[in-house]
Formats: C-alpha cells, structure tokens, sequence
C-alpha cells in the first residue's frame, strides 16, 4: 500500500512539474490567461455574456486552476512513432499560442457586441503582458452610455399585411418606447412579425423582408426608429403585394422504396396531419405535423414537400413517410454479485411498434435470474431464483372519454397499460409480485412542462411459503421482535393513484409527484363493511390493504460559469404518511439515504433515520428507512480533458420517521433536534461522457454524523478516519 501511494505522487510530481512551454515554438508564446473587466458600470453588458466575443482563452484549466490537460501532452515525447506519445496527446490539449491577429479580431468582436446591446460609442482595448514565454491577455471595456429609442414608427408598404399587423396589440410587441437600443430586439421584432405572418399563410416570407431606419438626435443618446416592411418583387423586378397561399391537397407517400404502402390507418395519418385541405398555409401547423409524425415510434423519418401551383397561390403537400421495422427480439445477459454470492441473469424482450397499424407500442419482457447463495447458516440448501414476465402497451395518444377534439390533437399524450408477475425464491422466503396499471404523460407542444397522471395503479404482493428459521429469528422472536420488518413479509394489497409534474429548460429544473393508496378501499369497506382483521385492518380478498399518501419534490439549478465549469444546487424532499388502514409504510415507498443520488459520503440505504445507529446485520437494510427525506447538495463540475469531467460536491441531509417506532430510537422527526441530525459529506468526482450516457465515479467522506453524539464521532470533518468515513460511488447518469 505505502509503494503505491509513494507512486501516485511521484506521478503527480512528475505532471505538476513538466514544462508547460516544451512543446511551444522559439518565436512564440504561449497564451497563459486572458482576462476581461469593464472600466465603468455598465448595466446591460454582461462579463460572463461577453467571454465568448473572446477568440483565445488559454488552455482549459481543471477547476479554473490546473491545467493539466496541457501538463498531460507536454509529458508526451516528441516520437509520434511510439503509441504512448499519441495517447498522451490524445488525452491532452496542445499548447495555445499567442496570436496577434485572433487578439485584433477579439477587440473588433468586442466592440461590435457592445454596439449592438445599445453602447454605440463603445471602444476596447487590450494590454498584453509577458512573463518569460507566457503572455496574458487583459481586455478593457469602455462602453460609454447606452442609447434608448425615443420613437418607433412603421412603414409597411404592403396594406394587406399592414391591416393584418394592426391587430397586433401595441404591448405585445418587442420594440418599446423607452427600451435600450439592442440590436437583438431588432432581430426579435424581425422575428416575431415573420413568424405572425407565416402562420397565417404568408408562405414566402421571411425576415429579410423587413430593415430599418435609425436615426440619432443629436445631442442626446436618443434615437428614432422606423422598421420598414418591403414588398414583393418577382424574378423580373415587378412590386407586388405579398401572396397568402392555401393548401390544395395532402398526399402520404411511402418513404421505403421497397414499400409503397404504409402501415398507418388513414384515420391516423389524418389525425396527426394539421395541414387541412383549403385551409391557409401556417408554419405552426407544418411543425406541429413533424412533431406528431415524430413522435410515432414506427415513423422513422419525416419530410415533408410543398408544389407551387403556376398560375394561383396554392400549395399541394407531400408527406414522405419512412417507418421503422414493426417488430424486433432483442436479448440481453447480465452478471451479478450480491455480497459476494455470484449470479446470472437474462432478459428477452419482443417489440411491436404498430401492433394496430396505429403506432400502438406493444412489448413482453420475460426475465430469468439465479444466484448462487452460500454461507447462510440455518436454513436449507437453496438459491435465488427469479422468473418474471411483464407487458406493456403504450397508445402515441389519449385513451379517454370527454377530451375534446381540439385538446387531443393540441397535446402530445401517450396512455399507456402495464402487467406484470415475479417469482421470487429464496432459501428464507417465497414471494410473488403481481401489478398492473394505467397510466397517462403529455406535454404541450413547444413547451417544457411535462405531466403525469397514474389513474390506477394495483400491486399484490404475495408471500406463499416463509422459512421457520427466518420466521422464528426475525418475525416471531419477542427480544428481535420487528414491526417494520414483519409488515414487509406479509401479503398485501395496493391499490394507488398519482399525479406529477415536471419542468426543465437546462438552466433550472422541478419535478413533483404525489401518490395516495387505499383511500377508495376504504370508503368501500366502511359502506359495505369489509372483514376485519386481528390487527384491526380493514381486508380486501382476505388481504390487508394499503393506506397513506406521499409527496416529493426536487428542485436543480444549473449556473454556466463558463464553457467548461458550471455550478450545480439541489433541493429534493420528500414525506409519506400512513394512515387509516395502515401504520406502517410498505418497504417500497419508503425512503432512504445515503447511495449515488444522496449523501454520498454514506453507501446506499446506510443513513438514518435521525439518530438511528445502524448495525451490520443482514436485515437492518429495513430499518434504515423512514418517512421523510431532505437532501441539499452543491456541485461545482468542470471539463477536465478527452472525454473527462470532475467534480467537487457538498451533501447535506437525512430520513427521518413520523411515527416513533420501537425499532428505530432516535428516528422521529423533531423541530428541536432536526439541525442537530443533518448529516454532512463532501468529496470528489470523475465522469466519463460517452455522449449518449455517462459514467460516474463519486468519492465521498463524512463530515457531520448524526449517529455519534461525541465531537470525534460526531465531527469527522474534523477527526477523519478513511476506514469508516469514506465511501465510493459508480452510477451511470449525473446524480440529479
């Protein structure tokens, strides 16, 4: 152990050391840092916004600070022959060199950018300094005052469309009395015009359409503005008013040369066609036609193709269809090892993309999973095994009465119902899951929320045969007596209904769901009064059912501190509470701490609740559960180099129980001692993006542990033992 730490940091000394010029010619420099500031305050100029008008930033640093991108392709050799030399190179970045001319065009970028947020006197001016053969680069602003506009008039000189632009009411538009003068809202009122007109059958127009007039008055930073909208010329140069274009006809043609036909109800190919025959042409029904035919998962590839009638302003469309193959097999092995105990598992899935020539998603997965089990004293010989079957049928639409026409066609839905049965056997227990559902998601066209509705959710959980080992040590015995655990190796029967919502626009995300059980089943059995049980449960077909409700929340800022670092919060939270029918949460929807996603100075499930201390029994997973769950995390994630990322984070939080259980001292969640149970950790990171998915290394240490009272146990941060606080992560995906 001691040999290989001395290695690794001889390595880092060797990295930390190597010339960061070797490979930089004799006649020139390299760009170590280039700087920006501003020489006065500027109210609509933005630093970070003008980084980018940059055009040399220097080599990329590892959290702003090292850069060993460029220190790892110095280490190479300067024989390209050897493949060391070309890996090294590959992982690294050559050194970035000095360039007058790229300085020169940064300066013009500069002042261009300023110009157009308004500043139209603004200059800039750089100071090089160099050190050796380095040399950084110091940009300086000097905005000036910013213009306003004073008045804005409109010349449209074509008086169809300036009837139809006067319908547009004054404070909808970009352009306002008193706004900055920014050349993109100059752009934006180009657009928003364009867009207005193309939706309302103004087939061949475009923004180019439309300049403007500005001019200054002089002795004030004010300025008049004329937008000016032109007409139509024709090849010959002939003026004429713009043309409103309508839809003469829609024709669906194959996109598969070997098919002609497509495997496509006309009745779908209709409904998810917003191009109608008469109508006026609209751009945002031709990109609500691609979104709909997008989103079918037979449909491959959409295009979409207008001709011109010769003597009148009339569009026939064609719509070029190429689908997918209906159905697919697809086999996939995997290995597992569970606490040492070696397995195999494999999983065959049938796919039907258009089982009713609707773009109906029909799948069947069958499952088959064996685990070899040793060193489990007391109890029979046995393994693990597992056979499931699940299917599931997803609709590319709303499957449900008394929705409108227009909302249906206005929404992206899908409806989707889902089966499934697992087998479970154990050398402890036999267990037998069956569910099925109903369940609805739609979104609205162009926008970032998304929604989710589980109308009918039916778990039954089935428990044929339980050791009388098992039996005797953890559900019967009065000293290890478990109400937590016992509950969980009972049958029972849930019966659920869940809305959720999410948001996301990259910059900041929120996600909702709430659940509740049970509240059904039990109106019907007070009204028509259901057996009871010894417990005093109310029981459906002889099984006790579920009862609680439970809602999370996750909240995520994203903050771009520039092309290669990005700062990252999260809040997430979660409560459940049983109720009615039930005490106790079932396993399932419990939550927990620790893991991956979490506080991940702690292994997964090995948090909590409050206090709780934990022990290494094979069943005290079940008691490291609770009820309600806070986790507050900080990331700071950098672009380290090839395909590399790190990271830097902080994690806070807990679970906590409701209810104060037996089995869990110190569990319960109370306003006087919540503070006082906030675990804490910190730690590194380091991502592989392979684009479509990455893969996560997290390496985290306790700093705060809530189980210790004492300041050594209770304070790590301070008092840091590798072997009991460190913890090590692998996930794929980012953790929130």
């Amino acid at each position: 152990m001691r040999e290989r730490i001395i290695f690794y940091v001889l390595l880092a000394l060797v990295i930390v050391g190597c010339s960061e010029t070797k490979y930089v010619p004799e006649d020139k420099y390299l760009l170590d840092r280039a700087d920006l500031r501003c020489d006065e305050p500027a109210r609509y100029i933005s630093l970070t916004d003008m980084r980018p008008f940059i055009r040399q930033h220097g080599n990329s640093r590892w959290f702003s600070a090292f850069k060993l991108p460029l220190k790892t392709y110095s280490l190479s050799g300067r024989d390209s022959t050897k493949w060391i030399n070309r890996v090294l190179r590959n992982m690294g970045e050559p050194p970035e060199l000095y360039d007058t001319l790229q300085t020169a065009l940064s300066l013009q970028s500069l002042t261009a950018q300023m110009q157009n947020l308004g500043y139209l006197r603004a200059s800039a001016d750089v100071v090089v300094e160099q050190k050796g053969r380095k040399v950084r680069t110091h940009y300086i602003l000097h905005p000036g005052v910013p213009y306003f506009l004073q008045n804005i008039d409109f010349d449209i000189q074509d008086t169809a469309i300036a009837r139809l632009l006067s319908e547009i009411a004054p404070e909808r538009r970009v352009l306002q009395k008193g706004m900055v003068f920014n050349a993109d809202h100059l752009d934006q009122e180009r657009t928003q015009i364009t867009q207005y007109l193309v939706n309302r059958g103004y087939y061949r127009f475009n923004k180019d359409f439309i300049t403007y007039k500005a001019d200054s008055i002089e002795g004030t930073n004010r300025i008049d503005l004329t937008l000016v909208l032109h007409p139509y010329q024709d090849n010959q140069g002939t003026v004429k008013p713009h043309s409103v274009y309508t839809i003469g006809s829609v024709n669906f043609l194959s996109g598969n040369p070997d098919n002609p036909d497509i495997p496509l109800r006309e009745k779908v190919l209709r409904r998810n066609t917003f191009l109608e025959v008469g109508d006026v042409y609209s751009a945002r029904q031709l990109r609500n036609t691609y979104n709909h035919f997008g989103r079918l998962g037979i449909v491959r590839y959409t295009s979409i193709n207008f001709h011109e009638h010769d003597d009148e302003p009339v569009l026939d469309c064609d719509i070029n269809l190429s689908t997918n193959k209906s159905s697919t097999i697809s086999f996939q092995p995997e290995g597992t090892n569970t606490a040492g105990d070696f397995g195999a598992a494999a999983t065959v899935t049938f796919q039907n993309r258009n089982i009713f020539h609707g773009s109906e998603n029909l799948s069947i997965e069958l499952r088959g999973a064996y685990e070899a089990i040793k060193n489990l004293e007391g109890y029979g010989g046995g393994n693990y095994i597992e056979y499931s079957v699940g299917t599931k049928l997803t609709f590319p639409r709303f499957i449900a009465p008394f929705l409108s026409s227009s909302f249906r066609r206005r929404i992206n839905a899908t409806s989707e119902l889902a089966a499934n049965y697992d087998l479970q056997n154990r050398p402890e227990f036999h267990r037998r899951v069956f569910s099925v559902g109903w369940k609805y998601r739609w979104n609205d066209q162009g926008r970032h929320d998304r929604y989710q509705v589980d109308l009918l959710d039916l778990n039954y959980i089935y428990m044929p045969w339980i050791s009388p080992t098992f039996e005797r040590e953890y559900l019967d015995n009065a000293s290890s007596r478990n109400a937590i655990l016992r509950y969980n190796y009972e049958n029972l029967f849930i019966m659920k209904f869940g809305v959720g919502y999410s948001y996301n626009n990259n910059r900041w995300a929120i996600r909702a769901n709430i659940e509740t059980a049970g509240n059904l089943l039990n109106w019907a059995a007070r009204a028509m009064h259901f057996h009871v049980n010894e417990e005093g449960q109310y029981t459906f077909l002889n099984i006790a059912y579920a009862q609680y409700a439970r809602g999370t929340f996750d909240f995520t800022r994203n903050i771009n501190l520039d092309f290669n670092n990005q700062l990252v919060f999260h809040v997430g939270f979660g409560i459940a509470y049983p109720y009615g029918n039930s005490t106790i949460l079932p396993f399932e929807k419990r939550y927990f701490s620790g893991g991956a996603n979490s506080v991940r100075g702690w292994s997964v499930r090995s948090l909590g609740p409050g206090k709780f201390v934990g022990t290494d029994g094979r069943i005290d997973f079940i008691n490291q559960t609770g009820d309600m769950k806070l986790d507050l995390n900080v990331e700071y994630r950098a672009k380290l180099f090839w395909k590399f990322s790190g990271a830097l984070f902080i994690d806070a939080g807990n679970i906590w129980t409701l209810r104060e259980y037996d089995e869990q001292p110190g569990g319960q969640f109370k306003f006087s001692e919540f503070f006082e149970q906030l675990a804490a950790s910190y730690g590194l990171g380091v991502r592989l993006n392979f684009d479509f998915f990455i893969v996560r290394f997290d390496m985290g240490m306790k700093a705060v542990n809530p189980a210790y009272s004492d300041n050594v146990g209770h304070f790590p941060l301070l008092h840091p033992k590798f072997s009991r606080d460190f913890a090590f992560h692998f996930a794929v995906g980012l953790p929130f």
